[in-house]
């Protein structure tokens, strides 16, 4: 399905009445990983900045470790740092990354800002060797943006 098919749908996911912020979310992961080929594990990591660490929200997708990851570690604490997106073609060329599963080739991360500060970010894996384009990229910012109302 094509971003462009997807963008009401995700609407519709944030503008549900009956179902709660995290419910939403999971139907958004849900809704990305089984209508975009190149999305294997998508999910939602959310700043601590007190203790300036992510933990890991609703995800779909195979199972992690990574449930709190401090910022500046891996490429998710790089966003937490850097406040913009970040597009790995290929993990095995990065230093700081942290290895989810071995079936990983590519990640991209987009950093989720309401009131103008990062309170988390979306977090794609794919098993397909440098699949993201500037169309995931705007693709994922639109859909940031619409989970920003839900804060």
């Amino acid at each position: 399905m094509t971003f462009t098919k997807l963008k009401p749908l995700v609407k519709e996911i944030v503008n549900a009445e009956n179902s709660s912020r995290d419910q939403k979310l999971l139907q958004i992961c849900s809704l990305l990983e089984s209508n975009i080929a190149h999305y294997n594990w998508v999910g939602f990591y959310f700043a601590n900045h007190e203790t300036q660490t992510l933990h890991l929200g609703p995800y779909v997708g195979a199972p992690t470790d990574h449930t709190v990851i401090p910022f500046g570690k891996g490429i998710c604490g790089q966003v937490a740092v850097s406040n913009n997106n970040f597009v790995v073609p290929d993990v095995a060329a990065q230093d700081n990354y942290i290895a989810c599963s071995f079936t990983v080739k590519s990640e991209i991360v987009v950093p989720l800002f309401v009131n103008g500060q990062n309170i988390g970010q979306i977090d794609i894996d794919s098993n397909t060797l440098d699949p993201f384009t500037i169309e995931d990229e705007r693709f994922l910012e639109f859909v940031n943006e619409q989970i920003a109302t839900l804060f």
